[in-house]
């Protein structure tokens, strides 16, 4: 028998010798779709039978739009393994996946993300609380600080941080905060032990909206989570309140949080991620006191790297022992 086959949906942009070292046990093969429907006609037509593994990128749901029952039926069934470059998996249904026989086995990658997320959370922290943006526009436009000059900022120090889903990133996030004289707080389905908190205070969901001087969003895209905060959710929190998310654009209402920052009930924001990328909310682009990256959050070689290694290392275990190194928690027991 000839070897498996590995699907690359996306592209290898770092880790070529990594990539290409997989020839030594696989067959590495792309699409010749660009469209979903041209995929999904790929698939049924046998022309990826035989593939064992797929990696995926983020950006490959340009490719084959999301992982849903439609696409995951029609995948070659001797498809065992999908490796994810990216620590959220909102666009894979896993419970699709577990349900096909024989089932999908998921991957993502856990940690690696954590450090270059959280610095960019930090970054938008210090950039809304201090009312960057304003004048950094300002300044290339020749116009100094601005013309008026924008309303003083606010320090970091003595702030309260409220972090809605304390999981890796927000652990790390959280330990560089402490360096600003932040006292963070937050919300998890469990409280974490006291030495994994490292000192920040659980608290319930309403008690994290009333207390935050800045509410960073750190947890995952899930029919759960979907607009968890929208505009009940604002009005129970402190005026002037300041917003960050560097997670998934939908588990905020965008539509809510224009008007939030319009009535002032929220003073700034700081967001990496929207509801509908690449696309922004225009109530959003049009506001020049908040903070805008084009989800940026893991966007360093380094970081980049380390995750295309370790998701091409997950598909070599599965490959060679059978076993994912990072399986997605809704398989644990599968």
């Amino acid at each position: 028998m000839g070897k498996p086959k590995v699907l690359l949906l996306g592209k290898i942009d770092h880790a070529h010798e990594a990539w290409n070292g997989l020839s030594d046990v696989a067959e590495l093969i792309e699409p010749q779709s660009t469209t979903r429907a041209d995929f999904i006609e790929e698939c049924k037509a046998g022309k990826l039978d035989g593939v064992a593994a797929a990696y995926r990128t983020f950006v490959s749901v340009g490719i084959t739009g999301l992982w849903d029952e439609e696409l995951v039926s029609a995948l070659p069934k001797s498809l065992e393994y999908c490796v994810h470059n990216g620590a959220g998996y909102d666009q894979i249904d896993v419970h699709a996946c577990s349900a096909r026989e024989p089932p999908i086995r998921i991957a993502n990658v856990p940690t690696i993300v954590d450090d270059a997320t959280a610095d960019t959370a930090v970054f938008l922290i210090i950039g809304a609380l201090r009312g960057f943006n304003t004048s950094l526009m300002a300044a290339r436009e020749g116009k100094w600080r601005g013309q008026p000059a924008p309303p003083l900022g606010h320090d970091p120090e003595g702030k309260v941080l409220g972090v809605l889903g304390m999981g890796g990133i927000g652990l790390n996030m959280k330990k560089k905060c402490d360096a600003f004289g932040m006292k963070t707080i937050y919300h998890n389905r469990k409280p974490l032990s006291d030495e994994k908190a490292g000192g920040a205070k659980y608290v319930s969901f309403n008690e994290l909206l009333a207390q935050s001087d800045v509410l960073s969003l750190n947890l995952p895209l899930n029919k759960n989570t979907r607009h968890i905060i929208s505009t009940e959710q604002f009005g129970r929190m402190k005026k002037g309140v300041v917003i960050v998310n560097t997670a998934r654009g939908a588990v905020m209402d965008e539509d809510a949080l224009v008007k939030a920052l319009e009535s002032g009930q929220v003073s700034s924001c700081g967001l990496d991620v929207y509801e509908e990328e690449p696309k922004i909310n225009p109530g959003l682009v049009k506001n020049p006191h908040i903070m805008l990256l084009p989800h940026m959050g893991t966007w360093t070689v380094e970081t980049q790297t380390s995750m295309e290694e370790f998701c091409i290392a997950n598909v070599r275990s599965a490959l060679e022992n059978g076993k994912l190194k990072s399986p997605v928690a809704e398989q644990a027991d599968l």
